[in-house]
């Protein structure tokens, strides 16, 4: 029986374009992988017990679940929601809401209503996220921090990818008001940060001026680790719903967690002062939200598995791949430098290709908002952009990198990676004779 279920998903796979060659190459790296997923498989089921925990300490109830419309006012599902949001990141309070659309969105409001005329942000890990660039005012934008008066300065990562101490001591100074630092890689091919690192970081500057605040930009790595950064010292941690915490379910929405004055800013900045949290109607998302934040360990779990399987396949192929096969994961996101145009986009061809919506769309490099250089995004998704979903992207620019990350299922993470596989060799930027494993090599 086992022979004949093993026959039968090869004979499945080879119907959906993937190659006998091709799934062997895969096969051959999973037995490798056994130990990892099993580490990974424990600590989803640590924070599955931890998000059990914080929505049963909530009493969340049936009636959490119903939306409110108007106002919002007296919404139990929202409210109760941002208590378990609070519980589950170790924070005073946090606001958690439909009507902030994106990770991008939630940051720039937590930087908003945080910093005043004056006061000055400061990056310890180099060069933000690409769309920060025009809230930040480091790329003109209309409504920019630099618009109302508020400076920014970055201290450069060391090449090894460790914090510049010195420079970051130097950087800090009386208008330093607040710290962000960018927990996963971005566009950039650079370590992501661990809990720990962030933790140590946010030490040395709260011992040089103990008033700064602490951001951590939390996309793509929650429920990765055990703990999250507002748990290592953090005074906020920022995120997007159609990301980590969302588990696929969330149509829209982000989150920031942290010290209840922040939080408070934020809400006068999100609705308006003098109403804050009190308003903001949850429109019928509440179940979404509940269902994906309570699904949301085992989503990153099988996205991490897909990551750690790129990783492993890209990078016994010869490319530079960030994490390596083998290092220890802080986010979802599995960074491959292929040095060519055409090798991203043959990689986002695939990931496409692979998809349960819109697989028979070719995705093309375009000019997005808020991207200084085109970029290419392969997404089909039932969640329009969700991340936590099988995506790749990346700007066609040098070093010529793709960022892969997602997959609500391990199933459909392994097979976007070998349609990526199968596309690249197809498009010959990976020759065939690679991936043969030399018991295989009289057969072809």
């Amino acid at each position: 029986m086992r022979d004949e279920n093993i026959m039968g998903l090869q004979e499945t796979y080879q119907s959906m374009g993937i190659s006998p060659e091709v799934l062997s190459y895969g096969e051959n790296i999973l037995e490798g992988l056994k130990e990892r997923f099993e580490e990974i498989d424990h600590i989803a089921e640590y924070n599955q017990l931890k998000i059990i925990r914080a929505m049963q300490e909530a009493k969340v109830s049936e009636a959490c679940l119903s939306g409110t419309t108007g106002y919002g006012y007296n919404d139990l599902g929202r409210d109760t929601l941002e208590e378990v949001y609070a519980r589950i990141f170790g924070t005073e309070d946090a606001l958690v809401r439909p009507q902030i659309t994106c990770g991008t969105h939630a940051l720039a409001l937590a930087l908003m209503s945080n910093l005043r005329p004056g006061d000055e942000l400061l990056s310890p890990v180099g060069k933000p996220y690409d769309t920060l660039e025009e809230v930040i005012g480091i790329r003109p934008s209309r409504g920019s921090l630099a618009e109302y008066g508020i400076t920014y300065r970055q201290v450069d990562l060391l090449p090894d990818g460790g914090f510049d101490y010195e420079k970051i001591k130097h950087a800090i100074h009386e208008r330093t008001k607040m710290v962000t630092i960018q927990r996963s890689k971005g566009y950039q091919t650079r370590p992501t940060l661990s809990v720990r690192a962030i933790g140590e970081l946010i030490a040395f500057i709260k011992g040089i001026r103990p008033d700064i605040i602490c951001m951590v930009d939390n996309c793509y790595g929650e429920f990765v680790e055990k703990e999250e950064p507002s748990q290592a010292g953090a005074d906020m941690v920022v995120g997007s719903l159609i990301k980590n915490p969302g588990g696929g379910l969330a149509p829209t929405g982000g989150y920031i967690a942290g010290r209840r004055e922040c939080i408070e800013n934020a809400a006068c900045r999100l609705t308006s002062p003098g109403l804050a949290k009190e308003v903001g109607a949850s429109l019928g998302m509440m179940h979404s939200f509940y269902q994906g934040l309570f699904l949301a360990p085992t989503v990153t779990a099988c996205a991490l598995k897909g990551a750690i399987f790129a990783a492993n396949i890209y990078e016994r192929l010869g490319f530079a791949v960030i994490p390596d096969g083998q290092q220890q994961r802080h986010d979802i996101i599995q960074a491959v430098t292929f040095g060519t145009p055409e090798g991203v986009i043959a990689f986002c061809k695939g990931i496409q290709a692979a998809a349960p919506v819109d697989s028979f769309v070719t995705p093309e490099p375009w000019d997005m908002p808020g991207y200084d250089s085109p970029v290419i995004m392969a997404a089909g998704a039932f969640v329009s952009g969700s991340s936590i979903e099988l995506s790749a992207d990346g700007p066609i620019r040098p070093p010529y990198a793709v960022y892969f990350q997602g997959g609500l299922t391990w199933a459909h993470a392994k097979f976007g990676i070998l349609k990526s596989l199968q596309q690249l060799i197809e498009e010959e930027v990976v020759p065939r004779r690679k991936i043969i494993l030399p018991k295989e090599v009289e057969k072809f």
